[in-house]
């Protein structure tokens, strides 16, 4: 086991973080399906634990992103935390739950945990957003990155950072990351 000193040191202040993050139940649809209340809950967060979206994808069950911290902050924990308890609370509470689920007042929405790497260069971070921004079709949602509507990469197409057919003339790395 790894001790929690050990376990601090790769969290980094400031640092830039890809992330998967996952629906306990993995046949829902409920991130589309409210996706305006995910939009909500990501802002009020934001604005009161700042961070920066630099990549993002929103799937049926599961959702990527890379996430980059203010300097000196590393506390990513709370702001999924938070994320995950404003979405759960906007949405009708009609889930089967666990005795542990019930015992601590936890919604049965969130798998508990995350996915988290730390960034370490441009060509890490290049790669991961590339996958981000290939899931949906990776995951057949879709025949090309841009028909996915819930994708950052409309925002990339539309500051020139990315063409609109990019994805379309074979796959970018497919990195098994989530």
């Amino acid at each position: 086991m790894i001790g929690m000193s050990n376990y601090r040191r790769w969290r980094v202040a400031g640092g830039c973080y890809f992330f998967t993050v996952n629906l306990l139940n993995r046949r829902q649809q409920l991130l589309i399906d409210h996706i305006d209340l995910l939009r909500s809950a990501f802002r009020k967060v934001r604005d009161a634990h700042p961070f920066h979206i630099d990549a993002v994808v929103v799937l049926p069950e599961h959702l990527h992103c890379v996430l980059t911290l203010p300097d000196g902050d590393a506390n990513y924990s709370k702001r999924w935390s938070e994320i995950k308890k404003t979405f759960s609370r906007g949405l009708t509470a009609t889930e089967n739950r666990s005795r542990s689920r019930i015992r601590t007042g936890e919604r049965g929405i969130w798998q508990r945990r995350f996915w988290e790497h730390v960034i370490r260069d441009d060509s890490d971070s290049a790669s991961h957003i590339d996958y981000i921004h290939f899931n949906p079709v990776k995951h057949k949602l879709c025949a090309r990155p841009v028909d996915w509507p819930h994708s950052s990469i409309h925002d990339f197409i539309h500051q020139g950072i990315l063409a609109s057919d990019w994805g379309t003339c074979g796959s970018p790395n497919d990195l098994e990351l989530g």
